[in-house]
């Protein structure tokens, strides 16, 4: 994919932001479990928080494509999903708020979300459902001007320190709704700590920026609060799915490079036996397949962005491009870590960090079976099997 001037300028912009955070920087805080605020703040500073948001609110009003650029580019300077996972939310998870929100959401919140002023989680998924967002079980009753939710949530990242909250909630029961998709409604609102608590997940990587269990226990919601009609969010979150199979397909990529340049530069540095272990075919072998593997997934994010942008029906290329990403991602990562021997198992070396962020994108936000599911009932017209 040939950048344009002005996406080459945004890729360089954000690698010099990116170089003030080394590998160590990158590994104490996954030894620590800090979230690193220093470089959100780096981030939100230079507006990169707000470069798919409209300009009319602070943001740069650019597209998708140039939001996976960035985001490649943050993954690929060594942050991984540590430094992807601190600000993705904010670039177009709020996108729902953008097409349906308010006048006067819009001008109110966006702006506190691009400077980084308000932190946002998201609170869709939860233990009983999984993929099956129509079976959600958290509901939101009215109750005087405004509404009253109550329920549980999971994989909730960033609760621990975000004060707003994007959540789905049912305020229609399923079985009064024409279809189990329906009465489902969206609300962008504070996490006010009184009402929910958010439990973290211990888990295998990516330990600075955590997940949670909220458990949500009569949380008051202001009618202003709901986004868009009462009963669509569901359809509303549609619209938010493509763009994040892309950046994730994005991420993963980037993930994918950092890992193999480390396993290039460790090839030709380490000499085994009187000569380094990259003359051997048995490493340049499978280093070349990675770089090859992770150019055409590369390909397909970029397919994927260039078709939302333009407004074309993006299902298939995005799907394509988070699945083909995280494989191509997770293969150079793996690749890297045998190339380093014994070594790749030693912190020090960072792939081995690298390899179990990996991981994230081979499982959120959608699982590979799924995207196999929507690629042949979709794409090739096969019957539906779930």
């Amino acid at each position: 994919m040939q950048l344009t001037e002005d996406q080459q300028s945004i890729r360089d912009s954000v690698a010099r932001v990116c170089a003030a955070y080394d590998d160590e920087y990158w590994r104490r805080t996954d030894e620590t479990g800090v979230f690193p605020q220093a470089f959100v703040d780096d981030m939100a500073a230079g507006g990169w928080l707000g470069i798919a948001m409209p300009e009319e609110a602070g943001g740069a009003g650019l597209g998708l494509t140039e939001a996976a650029l960035m985001m490649q580019t943050v993954t690929e300077s060594g942050a991984g999903f540590t430094g992807a996972s601190a600000i993705h939310l904010n670039i177009f998870g709020l996108m729902p708020l953008v097409k349906f929100g308010t006048e006067a959401q819009r001008m109110e919140l966006l702006p506190r979300a691009i400077s980084g002023e308000d932190s946002a989680c998201f609170g869709v998924t939860e233990p009983n459902s999984g993929l099956d967002t129509a079976s959600l079980e958290t509901r939101a009753e009215k109750s005087g001007n405004g509404y009253v939710i109550n329920g549980r949530k999971i994989w909730t990242t960033n609760a621990q320190r975000a004060n707003k909250i994007l959540l789905i909630a049912r305020t229609t029961p399923k079985d009064q709704c024409a279809k189990p998709h329906q009465g489902l409604s969206l609300f962008y609102t504070d996490l006010d700590r009184q009402y929910v608590d958010a439990q973290p997940i211990p888990k295998m990587g990516r330990k600075a920026v955590e997940c949670n269990t909220l458990f949500i226990d009569n949380l008051p919601v202001p009618a202003d609060d709901l986004v868009g009609e009462e009963g669509k969010g569901f359809q509303y979150l549609l619209h938010g799915l493509n763009p994040e199979r892309v950046l994730f397909g994005a991420e993963a990529v980037g993930l994918g490079r950092a890992a193999l340049r480390k396993a290039t530069q460790y090839a030709k540095e380490r000499v085994v036996f009187g000569r380094p272990i990259g003359q051997n075919q048995g490493i340049q072998h499978p280093l070349a397949r990675a770089f090859m593997e992770l150019e055409a997934a590369n390909l397909m994010v970029f397919e994927g962005a260039r078709a939302f942008d333009a407004g074309e029906d993006a299902g298939a290329s995005a799907n394509a491009a988070k699945y083909l990403g995280a494989e191509a991602g997770f293969s150079a990562c793996e690749t890297a870590m045998l190339t380093h021997g014994g070594m790749g198992y030693a912190k020090e070396y960072d792939v081995e960090r690298y390899l179990r962020e990996a991981m994230i994108a081979r499982i959120a936000p959608v699982s590979r079976e799924m995207i196999f599911n929507y690629v042949a009932e979709r794409v090739l017209g096969l019957p539906k099997s779930y």
